[in-house]
């Protein structure tokens, strides 16, 4: 019994011993390791590019267009078949995706923030499937436009889904949250809302009057906004830090 007990315990201060025997080792290896090299720039080294989200995307021939003084915020997407008319303005988050037909934005409207506007290779009515929103028009925020058509001087509330087909004639109100369905036309001068959307009421003349004020109300505050924007982000200037603490050549 006595000498089964010395065996085991020879075996456990044998094994010990190996164990600080291998932490000394790799102690010893960790202070002689040979410093990492520093990684230096390839003389034919693409050029980096962080503009971040891209506002304009191209697909196949199509180009997005955009006047010279319409204002597109930083983080919008233009995608396609997309035309951005003068004085018009296209807020935070919006997206405009003409990769199956045409969208249009008129003279002096506006598409605020978190819209989607859509279109459809074609329309189930039989009428154009490509989005036009003319001009003078306001689309309220967190709205949904797929193959519709809005004519001059139309207010769209904020929260808004119209459906394919849909047409929403001159100088007409849609209530905030109202959904139009594929086909449904608003008459002119008539305020509608609801799901599905329905007549409310015929507007006043000062009703009507105010539409376009407000186009050109927003138009104003959007130039406030284009002329605080770089046409291309500051992101670069954090890229270039980072990599000066690597040690790379900007």
């Amino acid at each position: 019994m006595a000498t089964s007990v010395a065996r085991f315990s020879r075996r456990g201060v044998a094994s010990n011993l190996i164990r600080r025997y291998f932490a000394a080792e790799a102690a010893v290896a960790l202070k002689t390791e040979a410093p990492k090299p520093t990684p230096s720039p390839s003389p034919d080294r693409v050029k980096w590019d962080y503009r971040g989200q891209r506002q304009i995307i191209p697909l196949g021939q199509w180009l997005p267009k955009v006047a010279v003084d319409a204002y597109v915020a930083p983080n919008v997407v233009l995608a396609g078949q997309v035309t951005v008319w003068d004085g018009s303005s296209v807020w935070n988050g919006a997206v405009l995706r003409g990769d199956l037909n045409k969208i249009t934005l008129g003279f002096c409207s506006n598409v605020q923030e978190r819209c989607v506007v859509h279109a459809a290779w074609s329309s189930p009515t039989g009428l154009p499937a490509e989005t036009l929103i003319d001009r003078y028009v306001t689309v309220g925020a967190y709205s949904l436009l797929r193959s519709c058509t809005i004519e001059p001087e139309c207010i769209i509330g904020q929260h808004s889904i119209l459906m394919e087909g849909s047409l929403v004639e001159t100088r007409s109100i849609l209530e905030a949250g109202s959904v139009v369905p594929p086909g449904r036309r608003i008459p002119s001068g008539e305020l509608w809302g609801g799901n599905p959307a329905r007549f409310i009421r015929t507007l006043t003349n000062e009703e009507t009057l105010e539409i376009p004020k407000l186009a050109v109300a927003i138009n104003h505050l959007s130039g406030d906004y284009f002329s605080e924007f770089l046409p291309y982000s500051t992101v670069y200037l954090e890229v270039e830090k980072f990599k000066k603490s690597l040690g790379i050549a900007v």
